[in-house]
């Protein structure tokens, strides 16, 4: 025996990670809206998940582990990128704003996705959320995470998520529950 190498173990932990990776993709296409954005993220977020493997605790909730890390890289980018100085051109701007139209929106695959899936109005109205709230719900009633599970994500008390759920909820049923002519119907509270 001599000669002969043991063959490695399969790693079971980096196969369960990366059995994860369709739908943190469509977590971080919400949340980049860019096709190349979501997949430098992602990457990112199995890297660091392989890195700190030994901060997992085994019987766990590996998904929601790699969601937080997701979502604390995302945060993180987002702060980063305010940081930085932004160049602004003017003149693109004033151009694209005397357009009727106004600029075009990029096909990605998410909005392909949704289009094929979702209703036109609710894509319309969860797209209109502010960040907070359509990431609330997205969690929530998407990706059907708990309360706990997201509050740990975002990294905010249970009671915000509930809230921001809830505010979500609310402005997507009062965003749908208007008529096509813009009347606004009654809602019973």
């Amino acid at each position: 025996m001599f000669g002969r190498r043991k063959r490695a173990a399969p790693d079971t932990f980096g196969s369960e990670v990366l059995g994860y990776l369709e739908p943190l993709f469509a977590t971080a296409m919400r949340l980049t809206r860019n096709r190349a954005d979501a997949e430098d993220l992602v990457q990112d977020t199995v890297v660091r998940a392989l890195r700190f493997r030994d901060r997992f605790e085994p019987g766990t909730n590996l998904r929601a582990w790699l969601y937080t890390i997701l979502h604390n890289t995302w945060r993180n980018r987002v702060r980063d990128t305010a940081r930085e100085a932004t160049d602004v051109d003017s003149e693109r701007i004033e151009e694209l704003a005397a357009r009727a139209d106004g600029p075009a929106e990029v096909e990605t695959p998410e909005r392909l996705l949704l289009r094929a899936t979702m209703d036109a109005d609710l894509k319309d109205a969860l797209d209109d959320l502010p960040e907070a709230f359509r990431q609330a719900v997205w969690l929530r009633d998407v990706e059907e995470f708990s309360y706990a599970e997201i509050a740990k994500m975002l990294d905010v008390p249970i009671g915000t998520v509930m809230s921001r759920i809830s505010r979500g909820r609310r402005q997507l049923f009062e965003k749908l529950s208007q008529s096509k002519d813009g009347a606004q119907v009654p809602v019973s509270r």
